[in-house]
């Protein structure tokens, strides 16, 4: 439950309108989110290495939008006949309504980082 509630804390209040908009688009912007996003696991008390590998997959995660890769692949093995090109922008389909693919790439990001996050805690 505390690891649940130091992801929302990183990655929802501690977010700046700014980081939000541009950590897609810059390094820097990525950067000072992902170090912000890992603040709050110190209160865990983990190994430097947790911290690092939840500092850096954030990084990545988020930098380079890869939940969108993540979605597609899931999308593409029950439907071989999607491209990337109809998918790029969230990673489902554009036929799938703009509101629900947003969400549901969400879910996927969040998910992602929970996972990682969890492994760090759990074995570093």
């Amino acid at each position: 439950m505390e690891q649940l509630l130091l992801h929302l804390i990183g990655d929802y209040v501690t977010q700046t309108d700014w980081m939000a908009r541009a950590k897609v688009k810059t390094t820097v912007a990525a950067l000072c989110h992902a170090i912000v996003y890992s603040l709050p696991f110190l209160l865990l008390s983990p190994s430097l290495a947790a911290i690092v590998v939840i500092a850096v997959s954030h990084f990545l995660i988020d930098r380079y939008r890869l939940a969108r890769y993540v979605a597609f692949a899931k999308n593409k093995l029950t439907d071989w006949h999607l491209t990337w090109a109809d998918c790029q922008a969230t990673g489902y389909p554009s036929a799938v309504p703009a509101g629900q693919a947003f969400w549901l790439l969400i879910l996927v990001d969040n998910t992602m980082h929970l996972s990682i996050n969890y492994s760090a805690l759990r074995w570093l």
